[in-house]
């Protein structure tokens, strides 16, 4: 039985980004962001994807192997790469349209990971999302983490999308959120009472990100919230994804945090690892040796 630190399981795809000066393409999914992530902090980890034999799916892993991520067998798996176009507003904040694919995944046989995450398309697009919850079940996990990293566009009625977004976080140690993503979820609801909600599904820890407002972190006897770093903000994409990663390099280190102290110094490292994406374009993830001079 192989062993690692982290397996992340989700989607890989192409994001198109249009500006007004043009279009560009950079490798993106929200899952692959949080591997690349790790990859670069010199975690172990390995993904489980889907992308296509073609070019793009080429792209994706020569960028993700180029920063120690590996790829499972099984990610080839797809007739052609998913893509996703990026609209950029003035405030460098994105609005997407996706071409997606994402079928069932095999069972993972021969592998074993300390903590798994997974989250946004590929926990709720069907046929795949099942299997998801399949492995989630079945990996053994000591540490199963959950961001929706909702898009409207792609997870259906929010009867039948809350259904899931439960169902996968009664199975998960950790919940991590944006604030748009707990006012889809909740709507209504303030981040602190889509906190308590989270925590009543069963998660040890929930998590909300604030953008510019930092974020909020909960466990059921302790909160704390984190200020944000301020920053000169490129554009927001792979922010979220940043500081999720982030978290999970602080739960690999000394597992999920109980006392308000390391509630705080974890979010703090999160927030500081998303202001470097921010400041520059596209799902740009810092690399240890940035964080290490910040």
């Amino acid at each position: 039985m192989e062993s690692l630190d982290v397996l992340v399981v989700g989607e890989a795809l192409m994001d198109v980004v249009a500006t007004p000066d043009g279009a560009r393409e950079s490798v993106g999914g929200s899952p692959a962001n949080v591997a690349l992530g790790l990859g670069r902090r010199g975690v172990d980890v390995a993904l489980l994807t889907q992308i296509g034999p073609d070019a793009r799916g080429r792209t994706i892993t020569e960028h993700l192997e180029a920063s120690g991520v590996r790829l499972l067998s099984a990610s080839t798996s797809l007739p052609r790469t998913s893509t996703a176009v990026a609209h950029l507003a003035e405030d460098g904040s994105a609005t997407y349209d996706f071409d997606i694919v994402w079928d069932r995944l095999p069972s993972i046989e021969g592998l074993s990971a300390r903590i798994l995450h997974t989250g946004s398309i590929a926990a709720f697009l069907e046929p795949g999302a099942g299997s998801v919850r399949d492995i989630l079940a079945s990996a053994g996990a000591d540490i199963v983490t959950f961001d929706p990293n909702i898009r409207p566009a792609l997870v259906g009625a929010h009867d039948v999308a809350f259904a899931t977004f439960a169902e996968t976080a009664r199975v998960s140690q950790v919940v991590k959120m944006s604030d748009e993503d707990a006012e889809w979820l909740f709507p209504g609801a303030a981040p602190d009472e889509a906190l308590d909600a989270v925590l009543a599904l069963g998660p040890e820890l929930a998590v909300v990100t604030l953008g510019s407002r930092g974020a909020l972190l909960a466990r059921s006897d302790v909160r704390v919230r984190v200020p944000a770093v301020e920053v000169t903000a490129v554009d927001t994409i792979g922010a979220g994804d940043t500081f999720m990663a982030s978290l999970l390099v602080s739960f690999a280190a000394h597992g999920v945090p109980a006392s308000e102290s390391d509630l705080a110094a974890a979010g703090a490292a999160a927030v500081r690892a998303a202001a470097i994406t921010v400041s520059r374009a596209g799902a740009d993830l810092p690399w240890a040796a940035e964080l290490a001079e910040a």
